[in-house]
């Protein structure tokens, strides 16, 4: 059976991509920073699912590791999943030059240099897919996350521009564009219930759009409709707003 690469591995999301997709029958590698933390919920999946589950050391932000890690994968995988992100609070990105460039790196920068990698292959050989994690937040700017907003902008222009470039060879590219989601990386946050996904829901998304060969999903759906609105908004009444 065909390996997934998911890179960002121990986010919330990524734990349960790697469940759903092992669900279905994949193998899977998991890839990202001090893996070896991950080691129990591997071996639970592998179990439980009886498929192969491989951890794999990956800092996304050492550009120059990137091809030989790829490069080492004995078995190269028929789909990539990009979940790594980075969010700090904005004021601290304002002040801060490192959080600042944290943030470009993890979200846009680090992930641009692993998937130049890997669409270059898929595109050889014609075939794979690739699921990129963007986020609502690069849809607009906003004066409450605009650090973090336009990292994950740039993301989601390289994605669609991936997308155009890679579709004549068989090689299809989802961009995923969840608005909140009750992850560690937000449980500081108080967020509304009605509009916050689950970890396993957007897992659950991202399986069934990347099936279904879908080019740009939002998860929860309803904020299609609200960053459509926020979108249309003139910008001569959207600078005087605090949303």
């Amino acid at each position: 059976m065909s390996y997934i690469l998911i890179i960002g591995a121990k986010s919330d999301i990524a734990k349960e991509i790697a469940r759903v997709y092992a669900k279905n029958g994949y193998n899977i590698y998991l890839a990202g920073r001090d893996i070896e933390s991950m080691r129990d919920l591997a071996n639970d999946i592998k179990i439980r699912y009886n498929i192969e589950i491989e951890l794999k050391e990956f800092d996304i932000i050492d550009f120059g590791s990137h091809q030989s890690f790829y490069n080492k994968l004995e078995v190269k995988p028929i789909g990539t999943i990009v979940v790594a992100g980075y969010m700090s609070e904005q004021k601290e990105c304002e002040e801060n030059w490192t959080e600042t460039l944290n943030t470009i790196n993890v979200n846009y920068t680090g992930a641009v240099s692993i998937l130049n990698i890997i669409a270059n292959d898929y595109e050889i050989n014609k075939k794979g897919f690739i699921v990129g994690v963007s986020s609502v937040a690069g849809d607009r700017g906003r004066k409450a996350n605009y650090i973090y907003g336009s990292s994950k902008a740039a993301f989601s222009a390289y994605l669609g521009g991936l997308r155009n470039r890679l579709f004549e060879s068989h090689v299809h590219v989802l961009t995923v564009k969840p608005g909140f989601v009750n992850t560690k990386m937000t449980k500081e946050l108080d967020l509304p219930p009605k509009l916050t996904a689950q970890p396993e829901d957007v897992a659950d998304d991202i399986y069934k759009a990347q099936q279904k060969g879908k080019s740009i999903i939002y998860t929860k759906s309803i904020w299609r409709y609200i960053m459509l609105i926020i979108k249309h908004i003139p910008e001569f009444i959207f600078k005087k707003m605090s949303i």
